[in-house]
């Protein structure tokens, strides 16, 4: 199956069930709390019914339960969407108990980011796209409100499908306020100003079914063997973003240069490259450290583009990975980078 023939999931509809799983850590047993509200906005933006499984709030589930909540969703008629609360560091134990069948045989659009990008990969591997991004502990839980980029698609991803424009929302924040915190039940974590996204390679537009995630699971995924063939991949939009373990430049540099021995890099028209984070609670560096450090990656990433495919049209800086606000983005399904007018769009259809 090539890249083009990735089936999309039918839409949900007002009314119909979601399900909420943690297929990697399960962080509604930390913050309760936290997790009632986000699945109380959930609700509310979308207008569909939550419905949480056996180990959803199960800390330290076997992957074979985990699994078996995945395998349940996917079986479950009445199940239209599924999303995860949080991402992890061992989903790649709980892929091999996924029942490709069952998932197959009933596609519904997936939201996740981090740790997930295991199930997006295994979803793309059966032909199904899936949505990059989202969490309910993360993205919908805490501060006064759900950020209008990460609302709107989320509602596009879910509901409404349809073409988006992404664009800057002119703010971010590594972390936020600690879950145990009541304050993080209303306020936002530290944000600040942000600056323009940075467009390398022609000045051309490229447009591409995208694959990638998380540079620190991608990683896992090759050495479990699960990677997609360069051939499924040629023409395609990678999507690269880095974790709140914050990664060296080195380290960026080092994935890069390996998926591009690896045929990955060349086989890209595009690239779009996620705003990292650089701080951590108890651990932020200075503005000006901040951005150089910012800075290290985004070249770190620019050099091993320039050396295996000059000519890809590549963005950095955009907000779909561990940063917040966070753009929900197709895994599979078309995007759109035009390097002469900087404008990147995305297809949700």
């Amino acid at each position: 199956m090539q890249p083009g023939e990735l089936a999309m999931a039918s839409k949900a509809r007002p009314g119909d069930r979601v399900a909420v799983l943690s297929p990697s850590f399960a962080a509604p047993a930390v913050a309760p709390q936290l997790h009632e509200q986000a699945i109380r906005r959930l609700a509310a933006v979308t207008g569909l019914v939550p419905v949480e499984f056996p180990t959803t709030r199960e800390l330290g589930a076997s992957a074979e339960a985990r699994a078996a909540d995945i395998n349940a969703a996917f079986a479950d008629p009445s199940i239209r969407a599924v999303i995860a609360t949080i991402g992890g560091d061992d989903q790649v134990t709980v892929i091999p108990h996924v029942d490709p069948d069952v998932v197959a045989a009933d596609p519904k659009p997936f939201v996740g980011y981090s740790d997930n990008t295991h199930l997006h990969n295994f979803l793309w591997q059966l032909g199904v796209q899936s949505f990059y991004g989202g969490s309910t502990q993360v993205h919908l839980g805490p501060g006064p409100r759900v950020d209008e980029v990460h609302a709107a698609s989320l509602r596009a991803a879910l509901l409404d499908g349809g073409r988006l424009e992404l664009h800057d929302p002119g703010e971010s924040e590594d972390f936020g306020v600690e879950w145990t915190d009541e304050r993080a039940l209303h306020e936002f974590g530290s944000r600040e100003a942000t600056k323009p996204w940075t467009w390398s390679g022609p000045s051309s537009k490229v447009e591409g079914r995208s694959w990638g995630g998380c540079l620190e699971v991608i990683d896992q995924i090759a050495m479990a063997g699960r990677m997609p063939s360069v051939e499924r991949l040629e023409g395609s939009v990678l999507l690269i973003e880095t974790s709140e373990e914050i990664p060296t430049a080195v380290q960026v540099g080092r994935w890069m240069r390996s998926l591009g021995e690896r045929g990955f890099l060349g086989a890209a028209s595009g690239v779009l490259v996620a705003r990292p984070p650089v701080s951590e609670r108890g651990k932020v560096p200075g503005a000006r450290q901040r951005d150089q450090l910012r800075g290290e990656q985004r070249e770190a990433v620019l050099e091993q583009m320039a050396r295996y495919n000059p000519s890809a049209v590549v963005c950095v800086g955009v907000p779909f990975g561990h940063t917040r606000p966070q753009w929900i983005v197709p895994h599979g399904g078309l995007i759109c980078l035009d390097g002469a007018d900087r404008v990147i769009s995305v297809e949700y259809s």
